[in-house]
């Protein structure tokens, strides 16, 4: 393994453990010609995936990247880090046990929001505005009303942030 801060390719390996969900290992590696400490993780990769773009185009499918899109709709949420990376894991896990090397923008996606369904709705709506390009207001309505025909999935949310359908005669 590289060492990042000098690039000397002679790391050691001080201490390995499994993380909490057992899908990876933790290492703590240290430099011997820096001194430079850091921390690599090592997880099982069944197959090498591609993603297909709507364009066509194929690209690597790069866990990282997916991860950061989570964080970003979970901004600000208190949603517990072990919840969102078994979501990931399970996310990428289906991917790779779909028996293709090659997967679509649409079926990540697909994957996300069903994870984000039972982690965050707030996340949920989010994740759906951009993966779904909203253009206009309705379509939050739309995405929220499909939720709000879920009462379950709305326990994690406090009592102001959840959605209410106007009732009948109302504008």
């Amino acid at each position: 393994m590289r060492c990042p801060y000098c690039g000397s390719l002679d790391t050691q390996v001080k201490d390995s453990r499994p993380t909490d969900d057992y899908a990876s290992i933790r290492r703590r590696r240290v430099c011997p010609d820096c001194g430079g400490r850091f921390t690599t993780f090592e997880r099982v990769q069944l197959r090498e995936l591609l993603v297909v773009k709507k364009s066509g185009r194929r690209v690597p499918f790069e866990r990282e990247k997916l991860m950061r899109s989570l964080e970003i709709a979970l901004r600000k949420r208190a949603v517990d880090p072990e919840r969102v990376e078994r979501m990931v894991n399970g996310v990428v896990r289906q991917l790779e046990s779909q028996g293709d090397n090659e997967v679509t923008t649409d079926r990540v996606g697909e994957l996300v929001m069903e994870g984000l369904r039972s982690l965050d709705s707030v996340a949920y709506v989010r994740f759906a505005s951009v993966y779904r390009n909203f253009r206009e207001a309705a379509d939050f309505g739309t995405i929220i009303d499909e939720l709000v025909g879920e009462p379950e999935k709305l326990q994690d949310v406090p009592p102001h942030e959840k959605p209410t359908k106007p009732v009948s005669g109302e504008a």
